[in-house]
C-alpha cells in the first residue's frame, strides 16, 4: 500500500518524518444505476442545472457560495497560497488522557510509519506514549481540509484518528422530541445493571461481521442465478409488556447463558 501523505509530526522541539497510510476501508457494496429496458449501465452526466447543456471537464472548476445564487471560483493556485508549511505538519496541541475524548468525536483512522531515517526519534515517541498514557492532540491538514487529530500507540506503532471539531458535533438539546418523564424504579435500575453485567465481555473486534452485507451479496447470486429469492421479513407488531418481568427474564436467561459454557468444560 502507498502512502497518502507525508509530513512531520512536531511537538515540543521535537520533529518526527512520518508517512501517513490508511487503516481502515469500506466494505460498503456499491451499485451502479442501469437503464431498465436493457441493464445499461447509466453515465454520471455533468450538466448546467439552468438549460442541462454538457459541461467539458476541463471547464469545471470548485467554487463556493458565499451567499444564495452567488459562488466565488477557486483554483489550485488560491489554495496554495495557504500556509504550505501547515499541510505537512502534525503539530501537536496538547497531551490528554484517552478516556476524556468522547467516541462521538472520532471520524477515520490513518496508520503512521516513520520516514528513513527516522525511526529512531518514531520508536521513542511511541514508546513514551505507552508508557505515559497518554494521547496528542494535533491539528493536520489532508486534502485541503484541516482537522483535529489524536494521535495514540496501536500494536506498537503510531494511528492518527482524525476528528470532529466541537461546533461540528450537533448537540442534543437541538433534536425534536424529549426523554419524557417516566420514573423509574430501583429494583428496575438493579435488574437493568444486572442484565448489563451477565451480558458484559471482553471486547473482541473478530467476533464481529457486516452479517446484511453477506445476505445481500448471497441475495444476490441467487438472483443472478435465477434461484428462488427468501420471502421478505414481516416486522411483528410491538407488543406491550411488563417491563420488570422482561427485565427479570432477560436476567435468568443470561444467567443460564453463561453458565452453559462451564459445565460443557466440566463434562
Amino acid at each position: 500500500m502507498r502512502p497518502i501523505w507525508s509530513g512531520t509530526i512536531s511537538f515540543g522541539l521535537v520533529s518526527v518524518p512520518v508517512r501517513m497510510f490508511p487503516a481502515t476501508e469500506s466494505k460498503e457494496l456499491r451499485f451502479h444505476f442501469l437503464d431498465k429496458k436493457d441493464l445499461t449501465p447509466i453515465a454520471y452526466e455533468k450538466v448546467r442545472r439552468d438549460d442541462r447543456e454538457r459541461v467539458d471537464p476541463d471547464e469545471i472548476v470548485r467554487g463556493f457560495e458565499i451567499e444564495k445564487g452567488r459562488y466565488v471560483p477557486l483554483e489550485e493556485e488560491d489554495l496554495d497560497r495557504l500556509d504550505i508549511e501547515l499541510t505537512h505538519s502534525i503539530d501537536i496541541l496538547d497531551f490528554v488522557d484517552l478516556e476524556e475524548i468522547d467516541p462521538v468525536y472520532f471520524r477515520k483512522a490513518y496508520y503512521l510509519l516513520p520516514a528513513e531515517g527516522a525511526e529512531k526519534p518514531y520508536r521513542l515517541l511511541v514508546r513514551a506514549l505507552e508508557e505515559i498514557g497518554k494521547v496528542g492532540i494535533a491539528k493536520v491538514v489532508i486534502r485541503n481540509k484541516q482537522h483535529l487529530a489524536a494521535l495514540r500507540p496501536y500494536e506498537g506503532l503510531l494511528l492518527l484518528e482524525t476528528m470532529y471539531y466541537a461546533d461540528e458535533v450537533r448537540s442534543p438539546e437541538a433534536l425534536d422530541g424529549d426523554l419524557g418523564t417516566a420514573k423509574l424504579r430501583s429494583a428496575e435500575v438493579e435488574m437493568a445493571k444486572s442484565l448489563v453485567e451477565n451480558l458484559s465481555e471482553p471486547f473482541e473486534p473478530e467476533k464481529y461481521d457486516d452479517t446484511y452485507r453477506q445476505e445481500l451479496l448471497d441475495l444476490i447470486h441467487a438472483k443472478a442465478e435465477g434461484q428462488p429469492l427468501p420471502e421478505p421479513a414481516h416486522e411483528q407488531g410491538g407488543e406491550v409488556v411488563d417491563l420488570m418481568e422482561a427485565l427479570r427474564e432477560s436476567v435468568e436467561r443470561t444467567k443460564k447463558q453463561r453458565r452453559a459454557p462451564s459445565k460443557r468444560k466440566a463434562s
